[in-house]
């Protein structure tokens, strides 16, 4: 069965004069990168797609590096629009973020509703599942991934399982063709591909 393997991006360097979306890698995001590269060494992988925000760009290069395959960019497949805010500093981040996702018909803070940044991710994400025949990577960002398991497990935003890496870097598995959830969240520390 082919798999969707969905990847938020790793660890970032976090500056507050930059516009998030170029953001890019720092070096323990590229080095964790590296490190799922290596595990991905066992998928025969046919595609990657990323997101057009630069974090999630720099990790799809790592892997398009090295197995010299193309990189296709989608704008749908970002995080959810917070340019009405711009930057946010923690520990108020993640303030606004818990009520992004607990109150995901409202905007929040000018914020692209939880709801609303769902369904454009849902639909991207099937798009490339129907459009590829093996086994694809996707990746993309922590929300993203968040808003798109909640999809998948049935449950209502916000009540989804969540990744546990504090710096990202972690993935689930999809069946690409029953566009349905083969393995939860895992951190790129513990991936283990068997061989197909």
């Amino acid at each position: 069965m082919a798999s969707l393997i969905f990847l938020t991006h790793p660890e970032v360097v976090i500056d507050p004069l930059v516009p998030i979306p170029r953001w890019p890698l720092n070096d323990t995001g590229r080095r964790r990168m590296e490190r799922f590269a290596d595990a991905l060494s066992r998928v025969p992988l046919s595609s990657i797609h990323a997101s057009a925000e630069r974090k999630a760009m720099d990790g799809a290069a790592i892997v398009t590096e090295r197995f010299g395959l193309p990189c296709r960019v989608h704008e749908d497949l970002g995080e959810n629009d917070r340019s009405a805010t711009g930057y946010i500093a923690p520990p108020e981040f993640w303030e606004v973020v818990n009520d992004f996702f607990g109150r995901p018909h409202e905007s929040i803070r000018g914020w692209e509703r939880a709801i609303d940044a769902q369904a454009r991710i849902v639909k991207a994400v099937s798009r490339i599942a129907a459009e590829e025949t093996r086994d694809t990577l996707v990746v993309s960002h922590g929300g993203v991934g968040c808003l798109l398991m909640a999809h998948l497990q049935g449950v209502e935003i916000g009540r989804e399982s969540r990744p546990q890496h504090p710096g990202g870097g972690c993935f689930f598995v999809m069946d690409r063709e029953s566009f349905s959830l083969r393995q939860d969240w895992l951190s790129i520390e513990e991936a283990v591909f068997p061989q197909e």
